[in-house]
């Protein structure tokens, strides 16, 4: 058995069932591998980074790794912005790429990256994007390489792991004997029983004393599972429900008490609840920048703040924790709630502000389409269970602010690494992942030129993925920092073009729409038609998304902006 035919088959023990990468010379033995498993689907890219996109998509609501694979030296430089990604948003994901001859090391061969003799240095590259990278240099060690990788890619915070694979390796006559199926042996994150006695303790005595609790959820637990125990806990404490924008429709938006989104583009209701309260249970959630309004300092002060989460490495960071519990949310909340069952009795009926007011009525007088209709549009229209993508821009602010989603449907956003683009090219390997769920893209038209030329890597294969492309000829989002930051803009305008011809002419469903009605028809076709769909919405530039720097709310905000800016004059 060779080198990657081991791989190939060690990958389909762990249940990998889909392999995203680009074609190269020194990927040409796993290529051949993949055509004959009989498990694992190859989808080959036009860029090998929208296959490293793709692997996190396909990992996103699994507990299934992800897998994407590249040629040696630019090919698999090409997988860095997905690895980062899977990094930042913890996804497992394992990348295979090619590697020079080592016998040819350091005299600059083609696409060597050996870090001699002016070669860039992959392993170091790689050490820095993953949390284990190896450089496989004896095909005996495969079976236990590839098994270390993939438990190590699952281990605590899910994360990247990489193997280069040597050219010499793949040559003829070179074999893995003595071929041992790949062990996956995880050991679950679990909460220490006396913390959570002790964080029980602190909650029931806030119950006890009519103190404020809000839960604050984020991403981990959706990843988790944890929706029910979020549901229960909520229910039974009769708690407001805060989320981050990754964290929406971890229990319906519509339920009683949920509250809305948490963010610097949240809602006012959300806000509100935030500053009401006096003891925060954050769970799953890595309390980054646009949740905390740019790391504003006072934004705990005077609560005790409860930090639920699968890394110890969070608790370290800008707002250290009063209680810390360590654990995947699951268990955590499940737990918690347990040990409150045994301390609480009935809880009284709390008063919870709804969603804003705002959310559901636009007023909209100029021409082309409001994003925040479009985005209400998506939101009812979208099926049960339906996964909506953002990528990163002002686009995601309206999806975030105003699609309210039901229970089993999920939504998430470009991560903390925030590449253009991530969600373009990953919603093909979600779609792989759950060929029975709706997966949906709502996209800037910046964001969609960058790589929308997968859409072929879809039609060839058959991935029915819908595309909205908020089409207004400008880098929006750039074009309000620089307004807000230097006051006046410059190179965020462009031309694009017919991108429902494009479409069309990739062999997909392409519609163009400039009213709100058209877009739901064309929505209503898309999602009907089982086939990959793209909808260039033509939608106003007079549209500025809900935004403030402050959780005081937008007028507080503004006057702080202003003070800045003067102090800063002053100086």
């Amino acid at each position: 058995m060779r080198v990657y035919e081991a791989i190939v088959k060690g990958l389909e023990g762990v249940g990998v069932r889909a392999a995203f990468g680009g074609a190269g010379e020194n990927a040409a033995g796993l290529m051949l591998a993949l055509k004959h498993s009989k498990l694992i689907r190859p989808v080959i890219t036009r860029h090998e980074q929208a296959a490293s996109f793709m692997a996190c998509g396909y990992a996103m609501y699994t507990n299934r790794l992800g897998f994407c694979f590249a040629t040696a030296g630019p090919g698999a430089f090409n997988l860095f912005s997905g690895l980062a990604v899977a990094m930042s948003d913890s996804y497992p994901v394992l990348a295979v790429s090619g590697y020079a001859s080592m016998e040819w090391r350091g005299w600059g061969s083609l696409n060597e990256t050996s870090g001699l003799n002016r070669t860039p240095d992959s392993q170091a590259m790689f050490a820095a994007t993953t949390k284990k990278s190896f450089l496989l240099t004896d095909p005996a060690d495969t079976c236990d390489v590839l098994e270390e990788v993939v438990n190590t890619a699952f281990e605590g915070r899910p994360g990247p792991v990489h193997i280069h694979v040597p050219e010499n390796l793949t040559h003829r006559g070179v074999e893995v004997r003595g071929f041992r199926p790949v062990r996956l042996d995880v050991a679950p994150v679990l909460p220490d029983p006396a913390r959570v006695e002790e964080i029980a303790d602190v909650l029931a005595d806030a119950l006890a004393r009519g103190r404020r609790i809000v839960a604050l959820v984020g991403f981990g637990a959706v990843r988790s599972g944890a929706g029910p125990e979020v549901k229960r806990l909520i229910e039974r404490f009769r708690i407001p429900l805060l989320t981050t924008l990754d964290g929406k429709g971890i229990v319906s938006e519509g339920h009683p008490l949920s509250v809305g989104v948490f963010a610097d583009s949240g809602h006012s209701s959300a806000w509100k609840a935030f500053r009401e309260a006096d003891v925060v249970l954050c769970v799953g959630n890595s309390l980054n920048q646009h949740a905390t309004f740019n790391y504003r300092p006072d934004l705990f002060e005077g609560k005790v703040l409860i930090h639920v989460n699968i890394s110890e490495g969070e608790f370290h960071k800008a707002y250290p924790p009063d209680h810390a519990l360590l654990s995947d949310a699951r268990p955590a909340v499940a737990a918690l709630t347990e040990a409150l069952e045994r301390r609480v009795g009935e809880v009284p009926p709390v008063e919870v502000e709804g969603r804003d007011y705002e959310a559901r009525h636009i007023t909209h007088l100029t021409g082309g389409i409001h994003p925040g209709q479009l985005a209400q549009a998506i939101g009812r229209m979208l099926p049960p269970r339906g996964v909506l993508l953002a990528d990163a821009g002002a686009h995601l602010a309206w999806l975030g602010y105003y699609v309210e989603l039901e229970e089993g449907q999920n939504f998430r956003k470009a991560g903390s690494f925030g590449p253009m683009a991530g969600h373009v090219n990953g919603a093909i390997g979600l779609k792989v992942a759950h060929p029975d769920r709706t997966v949906v893209v709502g996209c800037g038209d910046g964001c969609y030129s960058l790589s929308g030329f997968e859409l072929m890597t879809a039609v060839e294969n058959e991935i029915p993925v819908v595309w909205v492309v908020f089409n207004d000829g400008q880098f929006k989002l750039i074009k309000l920092f620089q307004l807000v930051t230097y006051g006046e803009s410059a190179l965020v305008e462009f031309r694009n073009p017919d991108f429902a011809a494009y479409a069309r002419a990739c062999g997909a469903e392409g519609y163009r729409v400039e009213t709100l009605s058209e877009f739901e028809e064309a929505f209503r076709a898309a999602l009907a038609s089982g086939r990959p769909a793209l909808i260039d919405a033509r939608i106003t530039r007079w549209a500025v998304p809900h935004y403030s720097p402050s959780p005081d709310g937008v007028i507080a905000g503004l006057v702080e902006t202003v003070e800045e800016r003067l102090r800063g004059l002053a100086d």
